[in-house]
């Protein structure tokens, strides 16, 4: 293959040469970006451009609360951060067990092992009154392996979720996600 070009000096081949691999390195996999929930103090870095959603969740067992969710999928992972408002901090304790448990649930584990020691992390938030990390690994709805990093996390009446989901999870990756998250 040769970047030749009709009519050029030999300078400007080797210019060509040396910048066209530097300018394919400008699209990254991961574009990391800052994220600020509308209605919510929360500050989070997404590596992709991340796509609302909304909807009514019962996350304590109790009457639906809407759960605000940011999602995108970079580098073979599915990225999340969500919240909800409980209106009552008597509700938060109830609401993070239960969202544990839908996140095992959602890789096709027992949701019981929430309480269990082997899928706990150390996680910090700053800003967070409560925090808890979560990682396992379980299946997706196509019965492939499936890893999940997530940390359930609160402040007054509010409750969060940043989750990480895929099948090969970089440590970088992980860390710059998670290290991202504040509550100003």
């Amino acid at each position: 293959m040769s970047l030749a070009v009709p009519g050029a000096t030999p300078r400007w081949s080797l210019f060509a040469w040396c910048v066209l691999p530097i300018l394919s390195a400008c699209n990254p996999t991961f574009n990391w970006r800052e994220l600020r929930p509308e209605g919510s103090p929360l500050q989070a870095l997404m590596p992709c451009k991340p796509e609302p959603a909304t909807r009514p969740v019962p996350l304590d067992g109790r009457a639906p609360v809407e759960l605000h969710m940011h999602s995108c999928d970079a580098g073979g992972l599915t990225f999340a951060v969500a919240w909800a408002e409980l209106g009552d901090e008597a509700r938060v304790s109830g609401a993070l067990t239960g969202w544990r448990r839908a996140s095992l649930a959602a890789v096709r584990l027992d949701p019981s092992r929430g309480d269990d020691p082997t899928t706990r992390w150390n996680a910090a938030v700053p800003g967070a009154t409560q925090a808890q990390g979560l990682m396992a690994q379980g299946s997706d709805h196509q019965g492939r392996a499936v890893q999940v990093r997530a940390v359930h996390f609160a402040r007054g009446a509010q409750v969060f979720q940043a989750a990480v989901y895929g099948q090969g999870m970089s440590d970088e990756v992980i860390a710059t996600f998670f290290e991202g998250l504040k509550l100003p």
